[in-house]
């Protein structure tokens, strides 16, 4: 049985947690949050700030952990200060979720239920793939990127490191979408889309620069 720490308790949060309690490998272990002033058991969870994660550790040696915050800037943040002293978050996959075993999914990624992740895609570290959102075969997706719901890319699709595609979106085959831009609601794709824009409509048209 893998323990499972969770970093972050706001709405993402409720729903990674749901992901350790419907998995019968898993045990949650605790929560850690801002929100929490000191290290304690609360409902039976250990709970604290992040910085706090070191005393669970003395506790429970071998406790996974999964950063559950939904801003793509912010986890990688948190990502790496957290790998540096404790090592690789682990991936959260829900058994609702259809992942073919010739994809690939990297460290700290979620998986949603209904999810979709067909052959020869590799999905990178920090990932959202969120309810319903399809990665078809041989897609490349960059590390911290979020899938919102039912957002669904075609085949060969590249998304590059933060992008976040926006709910209902879709994505035609062999398109990039550029590092850290962002993709609106219901959009459609069907040209490559650079670094740090955002991008609406259908077709999908840049409508502004985002500074990072």
């Amino acid at each position: 049985m893998k323990m499972v720490a969770l970093i972050g308790n706001g709405g993402h949060g409720k729903v990674v947690k749901e992901i350790v309690n419907t998995r019968s490998d898993m045990q949650l272990a605790g929560i850690f949050d801002d929100r929490f002033s000191s290290f304690a058991v609360r409902e039976g969870l250990y709970t604290g700030r992040p910085d706090d994660i070191h005393l669970l550790r003395k506790l429970v040696p071998d406790v996974a952990f999964a950063i559950c915050v939904g801003d793509n800037g912010l986890r990688k943040k948190l990502a790496e200060r957290l790998e540096l002293e404790h090592g690789d978050c682990t991936a959260l996959i829900h058994p609702a979720a259809i992942v073919s075993e010739a994809a690939a999914i990297g460290s700290g990624t979620v998986v949603m239920a209904g999810a979709v992740i067909q052959a020869g895609a590799n999905i990178g570290t920090h990932c959202i793939i969120n309810t319903g959102a399809i990665a078809e075969h041989d897609n490349s997706i960059g590390d911290y990127v979020h899938l919102s719901p039912r957002a669904a890319l075609a085949g060969g699709v590249k998304v590059r490191e933060g992008a976040h595609i926006g709910i209902g979106a879709s994505v035609i085959p062999q398109i990039e979408i550029g590092r850290w831009s962002v993709i609106g609601a219901g959009a459609a794709v069907i040209s490559t889309i650079p670094d740090g824009v955002t991008a609406v409509g259908v077709p999908a048209r840049v409508i502004s620069s985002i500074h990072t």
